[in-house]
Order: structure tokens, then C-alpha cells, then sequence
């Protein structure tokens, strides 16, 4: 639940919280080229945010090619048949708006918030893009070296950043599409070709392979207009073939030591095998993360960071570092990571975790404390979505990878269903140490070069 870094994605007695008495009002329908509209107005604020999600994502990438769908990202802004190169910015900021993209494992995705009466402006400049793209060797060859810029100042500069990007996946798959970085190697970006950028647009920038979300003070009747009028004659392409993402059922625990020259404060990963999305151990899995990590009065800031004071800060998820329940997608893990007291070594620090999962293993979680968990759970979500952006993510990730966005409204009513007992069955089943990955991450003398020790087991 909690976070640490920006460059990765809130009453007494056993009663359930409903999480049903507020909804998000909203309209799906798809264009004839396939692509998925879906529209939620909401007339508190004159905003409007315009966000369009891609399915493909680092897990989609070819070998020879990791870093290829964060590299399309960046090419993306670099222009298109009616939009020159830097009006993609210049139109948004000038109508007071802003602007971004990301990528993610299992999707890309860009958005616009414009003043309401700015939509056409959002609409325009995603639509010209999906339809023309400026891809040109010069744009290539300027993003490729972009690319690497912000690999070094955001990645091999900064502490952490390199062992969780380019070793923990390493450690915690063994299918090559999950275990490759998700910004990938100089050499393969340096191979790709405008052949290359031009045939993954084709096939994965298609009306038909993305999901369009318009959320805020919209007319509903006049913005099915304008995206049928921006967007309607764009064509369809064959659907992609996505890889086949399936991890070995067999699965053995791994740690590994990573000497980091950056790092001033020593680190530890600990992750476990996942359930399946949308599946019961789901959402118990996710209410154990809450437990273990949500807020002040979470087992962790308690137990570890002010009782033993071993932990200095912590983040967890469903997907981490890369996603959180909301996009999480299977295969994946339940991870955290625990910045620590240099006093406490890796392993101590992860064996401290352990002996947290393990007291709700053999205890489960009492009435009073299950009931202050859902609470927290469910105002984080409600503060989340009074954001007119943070709705038009969630819809269209769920529209993506559920092809349901009532989700939206649903699936609080689902976490907060959760009883102690299904939270205890999923810590016994997944969060195991026979199953446990381990990452510590060390402070090393400037002078070391960082990488991985020799201190890697199957233990």
C-alpha cells in the first residue's frame, strides 16, 4: 500500500463496510473500428480528462528488443501528420492543460486534462497520432538517445533503481517475456530500426487494441460526436498476438545480494507468487497487504518501524513495483521492499517479515483490526476518486484487462467482503518462505562497480 518512489504507480466489530453507497456514473460503447469508448461525466469541476491506454506493454516485447515499448512511448510525442514535433505540448499546455505518459508490463498509456471546453483540443492530438504517426529516422534517433538520458539520470543514477528494474525481475520469473527489464539495454535500442518502430505501430497502436476513457464535465451526446469524428475512420488492424506468460507451476525460493555504490541505506525485496486477477485469494491477498502495510496503524509501521525499529520505510502491492492491485495482472507477485536500519541485516529484515505473516497464519486478523483496515481501504479509494484523471485510469484499466469497468463500483464491495479467514488461508498458501524471493540490496564503496554478488541461493 505504501509508496517510496516516484519512478515505479490508499468502528469496532466484524460489520462489513459497504463499499456500495457511492458510484461512478459512466457509458462504454466501441466505433466500428473496434477501438472502446467509454464515458463518465461528472460536472463538479469544468475538467475533463482524456486518457487512452494501449494493450501492449514490456511483457509484449520480442527478444532483441527490450525497452522497445517504452521507446515507442517516447516516440509517440514526437509528432504527427497534423501535430509538428513539440505541439503535442505546446497545444496541451497552452490551453492550460497537462500531459503524460507510462509504460507498464502489460500496457501503455497517455493522457490529456484540458479545461472542459478544451476536449476537442485532447481529442485532435490523440487521434492524429493513432492515425499518423511521424516516424522518421531522425525522431528515432533522437528518442533512442532520450532514452538513454533518462536511463542514466532516472535509473543508473539513482539508488535502488537499477537492482529493482533489472534484477529483481531476474530473481522473481523465469519466463524471458516477465523476467526482462522493463526499460531494457543500450544495445537493443540501439538495434531498433524504423522498420522495427514502424510495423509495432501498426500492429499495436490500432484503434482496436486500445481503450478510450473521456472523464469529467462532459455532454455526453456531444462528445460521442467528436470521438466519432476524431477517431471513427481510423483502421483496424489484426489483432495482436500476445506471448504466452505462464511461469513453471514448480516454484523454488531464491536470494540474491546486490552491491549498490549508490545506496546509502541498506534495502531488502521480499516477494511471493501471486493468484489470479479476480480471484478470491485476490482479494484476501490484497486485504493482507492492508494489514500488513496500509497507514499508520498498519503491522509494519507499528511492529517494525516503531517497535523493533529495524525498518526505516516501507511499500508493498500486488505487482510491485511495477503495479498495484488495480493493474495487476497474473502472472505476478505480492512484493514489498523495506528500506532498514543498518543494524538489522537483509536477512533478519526479511525473517521479520516473515514472523508478521506468519503471527496472522496461525492467528488470523481480529474483528477490531479487520474492521480499521477496511475502513482505511475504503476511504483511500473514495479520496482517489474525486480525481477526474484517477477515474479514467481505473476505468480503462479494468475495461482492458477485465473488459469490465463497473469494476469501478464493484470490486470494493469485494475487498471489503474478505473475512479473516479467507486473509489467513491466502498468508498460508502464497506467503510461504519455500516460495519467498529475496533481494538484498547492500550499500558498496563508490569505487564498486554495482552488481550482484555471489551470495545467490536457492533458500
Amino acid at each position: 500500500m505504501r509508496s517510496i518512489f516516484a519512478m515505479l504507480v490508499l468502528c469496532a466489530g466484524a460489520a462489513v463496510v459497504s463499499g456500495s453507497d457511492f458510484r461512478i456514473l459512466f457509458e462504454k460503447y466501441q466505433l466500428k473500428n473496434g477501438m472502446r469508448v467509454i464515458l463518465a461525466p461528472d460536472k463538479a469541476v469544468p475538467v475533463v480528462s482524456v486518457y487512452v491506454i494501449y494493450g501492449v506493454g514490456a511483457r509484449s516485447e520480442e527478444k532483441g528488443r527490450t525497452g522497445f515499448a517504452h521507446l515507442f512511448e517516447h516516440m509517440m510525442f514526437q509528432g504527427s501528420a497534423n501535430a509538428g514535433k513539440g505541439q503535442h505540448f505546446k497545444q496541451v499546455e497552452s490551453n492550460g492543460g497537462t500531459l503524460n505518459g507510462s509504460t507498464h508490463p502489460d500496457f501503455t498509456d497517455y493522457f490529456e486534462v484540458l479545461p472542459a471546453n478544451k476536449l476537442a483540443v485532447g481529442l485532435w492530438l490523440e487521434s492524429d497520432r493513432m492515425r499518423s504517426l511521424a516516424i522518421t529516422e531522425e525522431n528515432l534517433t533522437n528518442q533512442k538517445e532520450a532514452v538513454k538520458q533518462e536511463r542514466r539520470l532516472s535509473f543508473d543514477n539513482q539508488p535502488y533503481a537499477t537492482a529493482i528494474v533489472d534484477r529483481w525481475p531476474l530473481i522473481a520469473f523465469r519466463n524471458w517475456s516477465n523476467s526482462h527489464s522493463l526499460i531494457g539495454s543500450f544495445e537493443d535500442l540501439n538495434a531498433a530500426t524504423v522498420d522495427d518502430v514502424a510495423r509495432f505501430f501498426k500492429v499495436y497502436y490500432a484503434p482496436n487494441n486500445a481503450v478510450l476513457v473521456l472523464s469529467g464535465d462532459i455532454d455526453i451526446p456531444a462528445a460521442k460526436k467528436l470521438v466519432e469524428t476524431y477517431f471513427g475512420d481510423i483502421p483496424a488492424q489484426p489483432q495482436p498476438k500476445h506471448p504466452d506468460l505462464s511461469e513453471p507451476s514448480e516454484v523454488q525460493a531464491q536470494s540474491e545480494v546486490y552491491r549498490d555504490p549508490l545506496a546509502q541505506v541498506p534495502a531488502v525485496v521480499v516477494g511471493y507468487p501471486g493468484p489470479e486477477r479476480r480471484s478470491a485469494e485476490f482479494y484476501a491477498l490484497a486485504m493482507l497487504d492492508v494489514v500488513l502495510t496500509g497507514g499508520e496503524s498498519s503491522r509494519f509501521q507499528q511492529n517494525l518501524v516503531k517497535g523493533k525499529r529495524s525498518v526505516v520505510q516501507f511499500e508493498a502491492n500486488l505487482g510491485w513495483p511495477f503495479a498495484a492491485s488495480s493493474d495487476y495482472k497474473h502472472p505476478g507477485h505480492y512484493a514489498m521492499m523495506l528500506l532498514h536500519n543498518p543494524k538489522f541485516s537483509g536477512k533478519e529484515i526479511a525473517g521479520q517479515v516473515q514472523e508478521e505473516i506468519a503471527a496472522i497464519q496461525k492467528d488470523g486478523v481480529p474483528a477490531k483490526e479487520l474492521a480499521r483496515v477496511r475502513t482505511f481501504l475504503r476511504s483511500s479509494r473514495i479520496s482517489g476518486l474525486q480525481s477526474s484523471l484517477r477515474r479514467a485510469m481505473l476505468l480503462g484499466q479494468y475495461e482492458l484487462l477485465d473488459g469490465n469497468p463497473d469494476y469501478i463500483n464493484s470490486e470494493m464491495d469485494a475487498f471489503l467482503s474478505v473475512t479473516p479467514e479467507q486473509i489467513q488461508a491466502a498468508a498460508r498458501k502464497y506467503c510461504v518462505p519455500e516460495k519467498r524471493f529475496t533481494l538484498e540490496i547492500v550499500p558498496a564503496p563508490p569505487a564498486e562497480k554495482a552488481e550482484p554478488s555471489a551470495q545467490k541461493t536457492g533458500k
